[in-house]
């Protein structure tokens, strides 16, 4: 049983107010009318209820000495992530010699805004001309591979994209690149004739794709004014971040191909294959990560006393994760130390160059010196020698979900780069979450004192993934013996601070960051021989059909709306299920309960008719008939998907 904190004082309002007129006979006797329409009577009641809300504030010490308690045994609060965003690049001209994008340069929302969202590079980016080297084509039922190079570039020639007669979809055309090709915006210019016809000039079945050392991996097409390869025109596409070499028909090039796919219902093929007379690749822009970070450079924080346990505190705050080249460094004349960031000075020495640089606060602190029982006083970490600087070599600096900004919006250059004519992030930030509340610390506080930091149960495994950051809302260990292969699997839910009205399935998916900060703390605790996968639930897709009563005089689409608010709330993996803290995992959902639910929305007389649907959520289609039950499959969570309430 937990111990529950004491009411230093109890007293309400109407206690005071009562206590007070029991003395008004002892010090005022001549005072006789104590209603409450008497002047004093009400000066009586106005202090009282100043003195309750005092008493108030007096009944939250206990709670500020519970969080000092936590800050004793080393709980802090989470500081708040960085989004992540693809910024791209556009040249003023097609490159011609190698063009670099700085790490650190910042892009902003506006430069007219009085408090814009800043992003920075987080590494150098090269445009440099591309150097196509080799062309081949390929069968989609065959492993042979013909060499086109000839009849794309000698004159007169051309050069036939799909081979099979007639063309069947898995043909592609692959280009080799003497040099990878990883984050550019690429434009090929074609001169082509209209030999593959049939095809939907606007939607043609091509997928272009770039090999990236595993597999081969979709390219997104920025524009295509061929009409699939059919005509003169130029497409620009961007090549993800990851582009290695490959040995195809006996040449080692960086591939980008283009593949005939199955065309979808209703979409037109090619009925001869589109052949191309010429063709020029240019380099017109660059994508580059970037995060919602502003970078500073070196930063000197004072002067060291030369006692233990100094604190010296950065300028700006929060403090984002360091980078390798982020220390904190200590020059003593003409003689510089790097000194290593630690968690805490429980294992440090007293000759051990260690610091801990608080990411919240910003304060760098060293190491302090302790007293044991036996009497014994040790030095843990060492301590910067009296009058040496103490500074930064630079950090990075800002977070939250403030940047967590729509597409397109990061149109602005802080500073002018050299050949950049613009910048734009093509599509939508994510992973930005606010830093831990006191409150959200003092759940977390007392499961980590409980378990301390080992990974043998589920619930071990569950807890320290929702350690690892406050990006991690949710988390399901499916221990060894329910997953096919024996490995430890742990599903994972991010934490999304939008509307759930806007949630959609490509929302809850794991940042390549998270994803490996989550591994590497599952890794350095899990027990020897225990293999460990980190992962996302399956996100079944729920579409409700309601027929909706209003109540006389109440409008319809008013009524609509807040019926499809309450669903869009109720079946989410976050915000949803009966007690408002996520969907359960593997529990179904009812049509009564949404029934329920929608009958207590004001303005609905009663819920006549509710069907629940199956939906696809990639697809965006609804699957089989309705149902009044829908069961969920193993390790799934619901999520709403598109419903249709229908108000009379």
């Amino acid at each position: 049983m937990s111990i529950p904190p004491p009411n230093l004082d109890d007293r309400s309002f109407q206690d005071i107010v009562d206590e007070t007129k029991r003395m008004i006979p002892r010090f005022t006797p001549e005072w006789t009318n104590h209603n409450v329409s008497d002047p004093g009577v009400a000066l009586i009641e106005l202090f009282a209820w100043m003195s309750e809300m005092v008493l108030f504030r007096v009944n939250q010490v206990p709670e500020k000495l519970y969080v000092h308690f936590l800050n004793l045994a080393g709980i802090e609060l989470f500081p708040p992530t960085v989004a992540h965003a693809d910024v791209t690049f556009w040249l003023t001209a097609p490159a011609t010699q190698p063009v670099g994008v700085p790490v650190g340069t910042e892009v902003t929302t506006s430069t007219a805004a009085t408090d814009p969202v800043i992003f920075s590079t987080v590494r150098e980016a090269v445009a440099a001309p591309p150097r196509m080297r080799a062309a081949h084509t390929t069968r989609a039922r065959e492993e042979q591979v013909v060499d086109g190079w000839d009849d794309l570039t000698y004159l007169g020639s051309s050069l036939t994209c799909f081979t099979s007669e007639p063309v069947q979809a898995g043909d592609a055309l692959a280009l080799g690149f003497a040099d990878s090709l990883a984050g550019l915006a690429l434009r090929l210019t074609v001169e082509a004739t209209a030999e593959g016809i049939g095809v939907d000039p606007a939607d043609p079945p091509l997928a272009w794709e770039v090999w990236t050392g595993e597999a081969w991996t979709a390219v997104e097409v920025r524009s295509d004014s061929t009409g699939g390869l059919n005509r003169n025109g130029e497409i620009v596409l961007l090549v993800p971040q990851a582009h290695e070499p490959l040995t195809l028909g006996g040449t080692v090039a960086h591939w980008l191909r283009v593949r005939l796919v199955h065309p979808a219902p209703g979409q037109p093929t090619y009925n001869a294959s589109p052949r191309i007379a010429a063709l020029r690749a240019d380099v017109v822009g660059v994508t580059v990560p970037a995060e919602h970070a502003t970078s500073t450079g070196q930063e000197n924080l004072g002067r060291s006393t030369g006692v233990p346990a100094q604190q010296f505190r950065v300028g700006s705050v929060p403090v984002a994760a360091r980078r390798e080249d982020e220390r904190v460094r200590v020059v003593v004349g003409e003689v510089v130390t790097d000194w290593t960031e630690v968690g805490d000075f429980s294992l440090s020495g007293p000759t051990d160059l260690h610091v801990v640089w608080e990411s919240t606060t910003g304060t760098v602190r060293f190491g302090p010196r302790i007293r044991y029982p036996d009497g014994t006083v040790r030095q843990h970490g060492a301590v910067p020698p009296d009058g040496a600087v103490v500074q930064v070599t630079g950090y990075r600096y800002g977070g939250g979900a403030r940047g967590n900004v729509g597409a397109r919006t990061l149109s602005s250059l802080r500073s002018t780069v050299p050949f950049v004519g613009g910048v734009v992030n093509l599509h939508p930030a994510g992973g930005g979450v606010d830093a831990e509340t006191v409150t959200e610390a003092k759940v977390r506080g007392p499961l980590t004192l409980r378990t301390g930091q080992r990974a043998v149960t589920a619930g071990d495994f569950e807890r320290l993934t929702r350690e690892t950051s406050v990006e991690v809302a949710r988390a399901r260990c499916l221990p060894a013996t329910q997953t096919p292969n024996g490995a430890v699997r742990v599903l994972v839910v991010p934490q999304l601070r939008t509307d759930p009205r806007t949630h959609r399935i490509d929302d809850f998916a794991l940042s390549e960051p998270l994803l490996r900060s989550i591994s590497d703390v599952l890794d350095a605790r899990r027990t020897v021989g225990v293999a460990v996968e980190v992962g996302t639930p399956y996100y079944q897709g729920v579409s409700v059909a309601a027929l909706v009563k209003a109540l006389p005089g109440r409008p319809a689409a008013l009524v609509r709306q807040r019926a499809l608010d309450v669903v869009d709330r109720y079946v989410n993996p976050l915000t949803g299920g009966p007690d408002g803290t996520g969907w359960p995992f593997e529990h179904e959902i009812s049509a009564a309960s949404i029934g329920q639910l929608i009958e207590a929305v004001e303005g609905v007389e009663r819920v006549e008719e509710l069907l629940l649907f199956e939906y696809d959520l990639r697809t965006g289609r609804r699957l089989g008939s309705g149902r009044d039950v829908l069961l969920p499959e193993a390790h799934t969570l619901f999520l709403s998907a598109e419903h249709r309430v229908v108000v009379r």
